[in-house]
């Protein structure tokens, strides 16, 4: 399914991943960054030129709260599609500056909505998180799982998001996926995302910090599989359905920390401290539901993404 799409965070991480991918099945891309300063937006900009130059991509450097801008943007430009992967992201940040990732996260998603409502598309992807599920009892998390508990500004804005999808698929037909990532990493990861973190301070002998004992489990994704997650929810159109997108294993924060240091060959300095507030202390993907859809299977496990990060690492540092 070829045509026109929107991609919001097209420069960032996982965005960039994305529009290569569609670049070159043949789709045009409409790349919506403001390149804001969350991490050093020459890594965006980076990024941004490895895209390459294509008559069938286009930047728009913007806020998705401008309406102004976002209006006219949509007015103009004929998508067939959207996929909205701009967010402030991450946990700890959140409990700093909670009012900003409201801001963005929820009424910068409202604006994309409200626009593609007043000018089309009416077929929206929306790239939410597993955080949504907070303290889980239950393992591995399904779409199914009830929503009470989120426990990070960072998270209310993701279900936030999910609902006010929900209220546009319900109010005005729209066709949307909800997709819950699963701790993404891989080429380019956002250099403060663990894995690319602790590959920084091991291959500089410096010291890693690890909240608590190291016990703590999360379900890594490597980036290629989440890009085939995307593009099947965007290509499959659904009513209105939640996926979740993971590695469907499980990892501990120490083995991951022992992983890298012996793909760098190098020791890891570990120091604990306490725990930190608002982590969780497990995320695990039940992806049978994308499975069904979506055909979405992850492809690569944590060994074998750790090899290629710390390639790319080598070679870009």
């Amino acid at each position: 399914m070829s045509g026109h799409i929107l991609v919001t965070g097209g420069a960032g991480f996982i965005g960039s991943h994305l529009t290569r991918r569609l670049l070159a099945r043949g789709d045009r891309v409409t790349i919506l960054d403001d390149f804001n300063d969350f991490y050093d937006p020459a890594r965006k900009r980076a990024n941004f030129r490895s895209l390459g130059d294509s008559e069938a991509l286009t930047l728009v450097e913007g806020d998705i709260r401008d309406q102004e801008l976002v209006d006219k943007l949509f007015a103009d430009s004929g998508f067939d599609g959207v996929i909205h992967l701009a967010a402030r992201a991450g946990v700890r940040p959140s409990l700093q500056e909670p009012i900003l990732y409201e801001d963005v996260n929820c009424i910068g998603t409202l604006r994309l909505l409200e626009a593609a409502r007043a000018h089309g598309p009416k077929l929206f992807t929306f790239g939410s998180s597993s955080s949504v599920y907070g303290i889980n009892e239950k393992v591995p998390f399904s779409e199914e799982d009830e929503i009470i508990a989120p426990i990070s500004p960072y998270a209310t804005t993701k279900r936030t998001g999910e609902l006010l999808c929900f209220n546009y698929h319900h109010l005005y037909d729209f066709k949307i996926s909800c997709l819950r990532f699963f701790t993404v990493y891989g080429p380019s990861q956002r250099p403060e995302m663990a894995i690319h973190k602790f590959t920084n301070l091991i291959a500089r002998g410096e010291t890693v910090t690890v909240f608590g004992e190291g016990d703590t489990r999360r379900d890594y994704t490597f980036v290629d599989d989440i890009v085939d997650g995307i593009i099947a929810a965007h290509d499959h159109a659904p009513d209105f359905e939640i996926y979740n997108l993971g590695g469907a294993e499980t990892t501990r924060l120490i083995d991951l920390v022992h992983n890298i240091a012996s793909e760098l060959g190098a020791e890891a300095k570990i120091e604990h401290l306490p725990e930190q507030p608002g982590d969780v202390p497990i995320t695990y993907a039940d992806v049978s539901k994308a499975n069904r859809e979506l055909g979405y299977s992850p492809k690569v496990p944590i060994s074998e993404g750790i090899k290629r990060f710390v390639r790319w690492y080598r070679e870009n540092n």
